[in-house]
């Protein structure tokens, strides 16, 4: 729980578990990286059914509500922005707003 690399490999898993998700349900599914010059960066950007879907991963109990702003710069794009979430280790979903969700890890 807290090594150097924790972060980084429940980025890994959180990532791995989603892809293997999609494929086991036969959907396509384009996962995407996103960070820009400005060092605005998401941690998976999903493109399914016309829209971007973007997820912040985090290893906290209790994620900040301003992770989801750098959700807005996909508004930017030809493509529209769907649904989003913070993924963590908070034991409940809930939300931040009606299309920004927190969702835990074990959810997934």
């Amino acid at each position: 729980m807290n090594g150097a690399m924790n972060g980084a490999i429940l980025e890994n898993y959180a990532v791995a578990e989603i892809r293997k998700t999609w494929l086991n349900d036969a959907k396509e599914c384009i996962l995407h990286y996103y960070r820009d010059k400005d060092a605005n960066e998401i941690d998976l950007v999903m493109e399914s059914n016309g829209a971007l879907h973007p997820l912040e991963i985090k290893k906290s109990t209790n994620p900040g509500t301003k992770l989801a702003t750098v959700f807005k710069v996909l508004d930017k794009g030809s493509v529209p922005r769907g649904a989003g979430a913070i993924l963590c280790l908070r034991e409940t979903m809930s939300a931040i707003d009606r299309s920004t969700f927190i969702i835990p890890v074990w959810m997934i």
